[in-house]
Order: C-alpha cells, then sequence, then structure tokens
C-alpha cells in the first residue's frame, strides 16, 4: 500500500513513516500543504495522512481541492485541535476519518487500513487467488490452508500484485508503490523480491501465480476464485 504523509513536524513525519515503512507501507512525506496536494494530485496513493495545521495550503485547503478535482483517495485528518467543529469541517470537506494529536500508531494503522477498504472504490477485506488468500488486516497469507510466511516487504509486494490481480504492472510502478519514489537502486531488486515469492507461495504448490509478461513486468493472472 502506497500512502502520503502531509505533515509539517519533521519528527512526527519521520516517526510515522518509520512505523509504515516496518510494515510494509511504501511511504512519501511532503512538508507543505502545496507540496502535499501537487504529490497527491500528481501520484496514486492508497490513502492519505493530512495535518490540518500546514505552511502554504492548510489541510483544510489541500482537502477541499482534492475534492473539487475528483481525486478521491481516502484522507485521515491529523490535527493538534480537538473542537467536534474542527472534525466536523473536516468531513464536510471530503475527509474520510480524523485523528487527534498525540495518536495512536496502532490506530493509525487500524484507520488506513479501514480507510483504504473503502478507497477508490469496492476493495475486500480478503484478496484472493484461486487458493492464495492474502489478509491485510491480519497481516496472513495462506495457500490450500497453510500458513505461509512472509517478509514485511514480499507481503507489500504480493499484496500490490493481488489488489490489481488481471492487470500487468511494472518494475516501476511495482518500485513506487512498494519501496517509494525516492528509491534510487536497481529496478532488478524486483526481479529478486519476485523470486522470494514464487519460492514460497508458488514452487511447494506446484503453481504459476506470478506472471511475468516479458518486456512488461508482472502480474497475477484474473481468474476465477
Amino acid at each position: 500500500m502506497r500512502v502520503l504523509i502531509v505533515e509539517d513536524e519533521a519528527n512526527l513525519a519521520a516517526v510515522v513513516k518509520a512505523g509504515l515503512t516496518a510494515e510494509g507501507y511504501a511511504v512519501d512525506v511532503m512538508a507543505t500543504g502545496v507540496d502535499g496536494l501537487w504529490a497527491a494530485t500528481e501520484h496514486t496513493y492508497d490513502a492519505i495522512i493530512l495535518d490540518i495545521m500546514l505552511p502554504g495550503l492548510n489541510g483544510y485547503e489541500v482537502c477541499r481541492t482534492l475534492r473539487q478535482r475528483q481525486i478521491w483517495t481516502p484522507i485521515i485528518m491529523l490535527t493538534a485541535k480537538d473542537g467536534e467543529y474542527d472534525l466536523a469541517d473536516a468531513l464536510d470537506l471530503g475527509a474520510d476519518d480524523y485523528l487527534t494529536k498525540p495518536f495512536s500508531f496502532v490506530v493509525l494503522l487500524a484507520r488506513l487500513r479501514a480507510v483504504a477498504r473503502r478507497g477508490h472504490g469496492q476493495r475486500p477485506t480478503v484478496l484472493a487467488a484461486d487458493d492464495l488468500v492474502l489478509d491485510p488486516a491480519a497481516r496472513t497469507v495462506t495457500r490450500a490452508g497453510d500458513q505461509i510466511t512472509l517478509t514485511t516487504r514480499e507481503f507489500a509486494l504480493l499484496e500490490f500484485l493481488m489488489r490489481h490481480k488481471g492487470d500487468v504492472m511494472s518494475k516501476r510502478a511495482i518500485i513506487e508503490n512498494v519501496w517509494d519514489m525516492s528509491f534510487d537502486g536497481d529496478d532488478n531488486i524486483v526481479e529478486v523480491y519476485i523470486m522470494y515469492l514464487r519460492k514460497k507461495i508458488d514452487q511447494p504448490y506446484g503453481r504459476a501465480t506470478i506472471e511475468t509478461v516479458r518486456g512488461a513486468g508482472y502480474r497475477i493472472a484474473s481468474k476465477p476464485d
């Protein structure tokens, strides 16, 4: 899952980014409302964590502008304010949820999963491809009833492919959504992680769930579940 954090408190943004990255999220951070609006307009995210008090454009203005542009990425508003009118304003402008600082990271994770499921159209709570089942909330993967242990990066890669089942995902698209847009390493890292996944979810079961589309990327074939 790819998340945008728009937060001008550098320490808070760094802590949240580190926590989400450890959970397997791809995270971009912007420190101003102007930069946050640009990123949310130019890139595709599964969710946005948006502070209200921002330099340039405040969070209310960013949220209002995104909705006016028909960008429906789920938004969780963050603020030091705790008045009920602030909450009402945020929701009325199109925010999906609201957290008051200081907040629990565990609660933030749960809210992210919830808004992502409601996000850009219908999102299933459990992803499946044949007998391969991934549960984003429980962070579990099973095949033919067997529990499969994945690293956070392997899990994030498999979740991204399964959320786009049937679509060919290029290496660059995978890098931007499973790592982040500032990653400047070798794109061949994707091949390495695809190999890791195949060894765990396919080879022991005699399957070929992850397909290589030569010159284009990778996909999980769309077949009846």
